[in-house]
């Protein structure tokens, strides 16, 4: 009961915030429409009870199948069998991402199927990849100059209306499903490494996963040259309570058919791997069932609420912000949500969770969620200012990649690790389902185009915190080396003081 309490308490303060700006700004920026905020209200609860059945389910659920394949598949010295389990482990988990469903509904320019298709190829290539590097011990901060350059490289031949889809699929990938069994791999991966930095290899493997899909999507706007396009979107007919009753009984098979396609995938790479490695107990197998069914109910629920009640609001306030006289004030309010929506991102939890157990508490769940908030914050502030004035995506996601990457050559490799996977697990459903379209219902006001104004707001969130976590990396460098130089001073004063006598009492010259 303590862990159901827990996990309430934690999602009421994540979501309450952005239900409290929202409601703030329909009586006094923005007119909404009573039906509209009834739908948003019937979301928040949707999302509030959502979150914490998914973060009990996956919690038990999804971190331990992720722990013990990754530890199975540490057994094994060849690298063959491994590259190809990784291969089609990372294929099933991207079919499986609600996130990546909701981004291709809204690119009217390519087909769903090969969409999903060629991220999840994307992802099971830089899975093994990520496998090979911690057999082999390559450095992550290595990796990541090779392939950001090869990106930066591939998005000058990509037609320019794909790049942010592109790297916008990188964000969305790494969601709730992804995030914790990937995480749970991972660390699994790192604990049969001996010494002292262990933690260090517990993470990136999140970071490599969204590499993977950014240049697959590159390569497919190349070589199929979709052509750009615009989606109709139609604002739901809600008058009353019973109307927005309705939506959410109407939505919810749809998002329930979706889930339980979703986990399909997962719970046959389940059986399967129980079936032949006969890992977990009776107890274990009976504990992790009801694991999956709490997932699957915090899935189907956070993803009704978001889509049906959050979007509608989201493509709302961004465009009566924008039709207003002070379009400029896209910026602030854009900042302030930004600051407060990453809180309620369900994988945001999962991370900041494994974070604070692998490093036995020295890095803080609240250092590394403030970092991430701040991150978002400027990163949809950014991307406001792109929507008002058309600026071109490219120059903001090359700098922040070059100066991430920098950065990271100044800091402890575990803050590295965790702040490119905390890049990915920022963008997730709440970025997809209310902030995307909030940018679109922005950019539409003012008549931009939004496939290339609007959409890579998800790219910039998953980009923004690599710099803040990195930055808190410094801090905490800095302050480690004060305190260092500190203790050899009282060392240096303590020696100065003492004195040594001999045995009649006279003192030692």
């Amino acid at each position: 009961m303590t862990h159901i309490f827990t996990s309430v308490k934690e999602s009421l303060t994540s979501v309450l915030p952005i239900a409290i700006i929202v409601l703030i700004l329909s009586v006094t920026f923005v007119s909404l429409d009573a039906g509209v905020l009834v739908l948003f209200l019937f979301g928040t609860i949707l999302l509030i009870l959502g979150m914490s059945f998914f973060t009990i389910g996956s919690t038990i659920s999804m971190e331990p199948l992720g722990d013990g394949i990754g530890k199975s598949l540490n057994k094994t010295s060849k690298i063959t069998l491994p590259f190809i389990v990784c291969f089609i482990i990372g294929l099933l988990i991207t079919i499986s991402e609600p996130d990546l469903q909701v981004l291709a509904e809204q690119v009217p320019t390519i087909p769903n199927a090969m969409l999903v298709l060629c991220v999840g190829v994307g992802v099971g290539i830089f899975l093994s990849i990520a496998l090979i590097r911690s057999k082999k011990g390559i450095s992550l901060r290595t990796l990541l100059l090779i392939f950001y350059v090869l990106i930066m490289v591939v998005s000058f031949f990509a037609p320019d209306e794909f790049v942010p889809t592109a790297f916008d699929s990188g964000g969305v990938t790494t969601g709730p499903i992804t995030v914790p069994f990937i995480m749970a791999i991972g660390a699994s991966l790192a604990s049969s490494k001996k010494g002292t930095h262990t933690g260090e290899h517990s993470f990136g493997l999140v970071a490599l996963c969204s590499i993977g899909p950014i240049l697959s999507v590159l390569l497919l706007s190349i070589f199929y040259k979709p052509q750009p396009s615009t989606s109709v979107y139609k604002m739901a007919n809600v008058l009353t309570t019973a109307d927005a009753f309705r939506e959410f009984a109407n939505a919810l098979p749809h998002f329930a058919t979706e889930v339980v396609i979703a986990f399909v995938p997962i719970v046959i790479l389940f059986v399967v791997y129980q079936i032949i490695t006969r890992r977990f107990h009776m107890h274990n197998v009976l504990k992790m069932s009801v694991g999956f069914v709490y997932t699957y109910i915090g899935l189907v629920l956070f993803l009704t609420g978001a889509n049906v009640g959050f979007m509608p609001a989201g493509r709302l306030i961004g465009s009566e912000i924008a039709s207003g006289s002070v379009k400029a004030l896209l910026i602030p309010i854009g900042m302030i949500m930004g600051y407060f929506v990453v809180s309620a991102e369900p994988a945001v939890h999962s991370l900041k969770r494994q974070v604070s157990e692998i490093t036995k508490g020295a890095i803080s769940q609240k250092s590394v969620a403030v970092a991430l908030s701040i991150g978002v914050s400027f990163s949809v502030g950014i991307s406001m200012l792109r929507v008002l004035t058309g600026i071109s995506i490219v120059p903001f996601l090359f700098c922040g990649y070059a100066v991430s990457v920098i950065i990271s050559f100044f800091v402890p490799h575990i803050y590295t690790g965790i702040a490119f996977d905390s890049g990915g697990v920022a963008s997730g459903p709440m970025t997809s389902t209310f902030m995307l379209p909030f940018a679109m219902g922005a950019c539409e006001a003012v008549g931009g185009n939004v496939m290339t104004d609007a959409f890579g707001i998800v790219a910039m969130i998953a980009m923004t915190p690599l710099i803040t976590i990195q930055g808190l990396g410094l801090y905490e460098r800095r302050k480690h080396i004060k305190r260092i130089k500190k203790l050899h001073t009282e060392i240096r004063m303590v020696k100065d003081d003492i004195v040594f006598f001999d045995e009649e009492g006279n003192l030692y010259e």
